[in-house]
């Protein structure tokens, strides 16, 4: 008799140690996914910014050699991956892992830089959108001090 209590203590032991673990790994899992979905998401945030700001690059080089901003990303994107002295100073222009191929779409979803250029001012003006954020660099309203400039620096 005594034998089979203590069998059943035991069992009962064991299934308790069972149910201890799957609770640890299941209040494990609960904390660390959220976290993960976090972390990938500021990860993606800081590669779009990293790609307007490669963006930012050419388009002030554009400006420099060309006295005006491009029409378009697209005139842009042939622009530099045409022109022979952007193709020899790439990698301190845009950085080593740089795909030029890549340039003008945000990295969240594959989706082309929304961008726009005011020439009717006295200063020439662009604006270059995230599509999928509130991310953007410059302005369409005619105030220089907005030229260039990221809102999140």
């Amino acid at each position: 008799m005594a034998s089979s209590s203590q069998g059943i203590r035991v069992g009962v032991q064991i299934i308790l140690g069972l149910a201890i673990v799957g609770l640890a790994y299941w209040l494990y899992v609960s904390i660390t996914e959220p976290w993960q979905v976090i972390e990938q998401q500021e990860e993606m945030t800081q590669m779009t910014r990293e790609r307007m700001s490669d963006v930012r690059a050419a388009l002030r080089r554009y400006e420099e050699r060309n006295d005006r901003f491009p029409s378009t990303l697209d005139s842009l994107h042939l622009w530099v991956r045409t022109d022979s002295t952007i193709q020899a100073q790439r990698d301190s222009l845009f950085g080593v892992d740089a795909e030029l191929d890549s340039l003008i779409f945000s990295p969240r979803t594959g989706t082309e830089f929304e961008y726009a250029v005011n020439d009717t001012a006295q200063v020439m003006m662009y604006e270059l959108r995230d599509p999928d954020s509130n991310d953007r660099i410059g302005t369409l309203q005619p105030d220089p001090t907005e030229l260039n400039a990221a809102t999140w620096e």
